[in-house]
C-alpha cells in the first residue's frame, strides 16, 4: 500500500490545488483568535485587528478575526466529500482589558460558522493539556470570589457534511481499518486526559513561538476514528505537519496548507522518524490490546484473522495495522511505503 503527502505553501483561503469533494477528512487547528501568539498573525492579514486590538476594541478585534477565517471554512465545505468529516482542534482564549478579565468562546463561534455553511456539528470533546506553570491560576489566588477557573483543556468540534457516509458493507479497507472495543471506548468519549504531549522538535526558540502544534496522538485517533484506508485527509493550517505525520502512521494520504514555508523544512525532518514511529505506534496498539485480553472477565468470542489472539466484537475479526516501510520525496510531496504487520 502507498499513501501520498502534498504540502502546499501558500493562502489557505484559495486552496486551488484541491479538487471539489475529493477528500473524506479534514483534522486542523486553526490559529486561536485572540491568543497573543497569532495576533502578528492576523494583523499582517488585515491591519485593521492590529488597530483595533491597539485601541482597545478587543470585540470588534474578535468577530475580524473569525472573518478572515472564514474563506477556509468556505473552501473546507467545497473539498470535503459527502460523508465526509470535519475536525477542528480550537482552543478559547483570554486576556486582560483595561485591566478586566476578558473571555473569547472561540470554540461558539466555529460551531455557528461551520453550521452556517452546511456541516452539522457532531458531539465535540474535550482533550485535557493540564499545565504545570504556577501562573495559569488567574484572579485572586486563595481568597475568593475574584479567581477563575484554570483553563486547561482544547475543543475538538466534529461536523459531518450532508448524511451517513456509504461504504460498501464487506468493503476490505473498512474492515481492515477498524478499531479495538476498548479503543472505540476511550477515544469516543467526550474527554481524554491522556494525551501525551507534542511529538516535534523545532530548530529555534523563534519557530516554536510561531508553531500551535498539537500532540500527534491527537490527529491520529480522529484520523483513525473518522476515515478508512485509502482515504484523504487535508489540513489547512499545517504548521509542522503533524497531521500528515498521523496520516502516514495511520495509513491514510494528506494535503496540508501552510503560510510560512520554513516550517516544511521542519517536516522533512520529522519524516525520517516515521517508520520506526509507525512500528511503536503499532506495538503499542497490540500491546495494549493483549492486556485488555489478560484482564478481560468474560468470554471473547472472535479471533483477529492476521493476529493471535482474541476480539471483542465481530467487526474487529479483520483489523490489520500497515507500518511504514520508508517514505521517498521532498519539497512538498512524499510517498510513503507501507507493508502488513
Amino acid at each position: 500500500m502507498q499513501t501520498t503527502h502534498e504540502v502546499h505553501v501558500g493562502d489557505a483561503r484559495s486552496m486551488e490545488a484541491v479538487d471539489d469533494e475529493s477528500v473524506q477528512l479534514v483534522v486542523t487547528s486553526p490559529p486561536y483568535p485572540m491568543v497573543e501568539m497569532w495576533d502578528d498573525l492576523f494583523a499582517g492579514l488585515d491591519p485593521t485587528v492590529g488597530d483595533l486590538l491597539d485601541a482597545g476594541a478587543d470585540q470588534q478585534a474578535f468577530e475580524r478575526m473569525h472573518d478572515l477565517l472564514a474563506p477556509v471554512w468556505d473552501e473546507l465545505a467545497r473539498v470535503l466529500a459527502p460523508g465526509g468529516i470535519a475536525c477542528i482542534n480550537v482552543g478559547d482564549a483570554n486576556r486582560r482589558v483595561d485591566d478586566e478579565f476578558r473571555l473569547y468562546p472561540n470554540h461558539a463561534v466555529l460551531q455557528r460558522r461551520l453550521a452556517e455553511r452546511g456541516l452539522r456539528p457532531l458531539p465535540d470533546l474535550l482533550w485535557r493539556k493540564p499545565s504545570n506553570k504556577p501562573s495559569k491560576f488567574m484572579g485572586s489566588g486563595m481568597v475568593p470570589p475574584n479567581a477563575y477557573v484554570a483553563h486547561e483543556h482544547e475543543y475538538v468540534l466534529p461536523f459531518r457534511k450532508g448524511d451517513l457516509r456509504s461504504l460498501a458493507a464487506g468493503a476490505d479497507r473498512r474492515y481492515e481499518a477498524a478499531y479495538f472495543w476498548e479503543e472505540r471506548n476511550d477515544w469516543f468519549s467526550d474527554l481524554w486526559e491522556d494525551v501525551q504531549g507534542v511529538d516535534q522538535a523545532l530548530p529555534d526558540e523563534e519557530l516554536r513561538e510561531r508553531s500551535g502544534a498539537f500532540p500527534v496522538e491527537v490527529p491520529y485517533r480522529l484520523i483513525c476514528m473518522f476515515s478508512v484506508y485509502g482515504d484523504t485527509v487535508l489540513d489547512p493550517f499545517w504548521g509542522t505537519g503533524t497531521t500528515s505525520l498521523a496520516a502516514m502512521l495511520a495509513g491514510r494520504s494528506s494535503v496540508g496548507y501552510e503560510l510560512d514555508r520554513e516550517f516544511s523544512g521542519v517536516f522533512g525532518e520529522r519524516v525520517d522518524r516515521v517508520p520506526d514511529l509507525s512500528r511503536e505506534v503499532i506495538e503499542r496498539r497490540l500491546a495494549d490490546h493483549r492486556a485488555f485480553v489478560e484482564d478481560h472477565d468474560g468470554e471473547l468470542g472472535y479471533d483477529a484473522e492476521y493476529y493471535g489472539f482474541p476480539v471483542k466484537t465481530k467487526q474487529e475479526r479483520e483489523i490489520r495495522f500497515y507500518a511504514v516501510d520508508g517514505v521517498e520525496g521532498s519539497d512538498g510531496r512524499y510517498v510513503a511505503r507501507h507493508l502488513p504487520y
